[in-house]
């Protein structure tokens, strides 16, 4: 009896120690069990985890408005600078020290102007080139006249200067250029127009000069030995005005002129007159 009451308690232990056999269904459904256990115990530690973080940026951040407000400028903005560092220190005694040009104002008067230099007087028995309207017109009776003779010895005469001197005893002008009318010419001999200068101012004892072109060739010709000559005064608009009574100057023997003659206006420089007729 004892012997089978013992033999019955081991089997129910061994029964009750070895596992009840489960199927494959039954391992998959705890697996998956196990694995969501595990995803939601992550995801919650996740959740916690980004909670704590917030909530310190927030207590650190103060609050959602730190985003709104600048942060305060650094004290050492604020503070007025000190005056060692202001102001430049002084310079040492004997050195130089640098110094910065200032640009200059401009100016609306332009440059200031400058007096024009005295006209240097002329030397003796050269007349001046400027005549002013105040300056009478020379007379016949107050000026010299002569005729000389600018070619070669033997050569036909062609090429004639023509001098006036002031005899009188004041200041006067030659306007112009001489007028040269023959008695019966049609008109006065041509002047050569590239000749032309300021009238001449004549002071007592100075000279003028107008060069005379004789003839260019042609075959009717015009001899004389002497040579009407007439001065013009100013006339309107800087021009000669009407010449007065011809005076007769004699002429270095005897000449012949053609319409081709032409006369320089009056110049103060006898060298400059002749230019302009003896390469003719």
């Amino acid at each position: 009896m004892a012997d089978d009451l013992s033999s019955a308690l081991r089997e129910l232990a061994d029964s009750a120690a070895a596992p009840a056999p489960t199927t494959g269904a039954e391992v998959r459904r705890r697996a998956v069990s196990r694995r969501r256990r595990r995803h939601s115990a992550v995801a919650a530690g996740t959740v916690a985890v980004v909670a704590a973080l917030a909530f310190g940026l927030t207590t650190v951040l103060g609050g959602p408005e730190s985003h709104r407000r600048p942060a305060p400028p650094p004290a050492a903005s604020l503070a007025a600078p000190t005056a060692d560092a202001a102001s430049p220190a002084a310079p040492t005694a004997g050195v130089p020290s640098p110094t910065t040009p200032s640009p200059s104002a401009p100016t609306l008067a332009g440059p200031t102007p400058t007096a024009p230099a005295a006209p240097t007087a002329p030397a003796s028995g050269v007349a001046s080139s400027v005549a002013p309207a105040s300056v009478a017109g020379c007379a016949v009776a107050d000026l010299g006249f002569s005729v000389t003779s600018e070619d070669g010895k033997g050569e036909p005469v062609r090429h004639l200067l023509l001098t006036v001197t002031n005899t009188g005893k004041r200041k006067c002008g030659l306007y112009g250029y001489p007028y040269l009318k023959f008695p019966y010419a049609r008109a006065p001999i041509a002047v050569i127009e590239d000749s032309q200068d300021a009238p001449a101012v004549l002071a007592p004892g100075e000279k003028a000069y107008a060069a005379l072109l004789a003839h260019g060739g042609r075959m009717d010709t015009y001899d004389t030995d002497s040579l009407p000559v007439g001065l013009q005064g100013p006339g309107p608009g800087g021009k000669p005005g009407e010449p007065g009574e011809p005076v007769n100057v004699t002429l270095p023997g005897q000449v012949a002129f053609d319409d081709e003659a032409r006369v320089t206006y009056w110049i103060t420089a006898p060298g400059l007159a002749l230019r302009f007729i003896m390469s003719s």
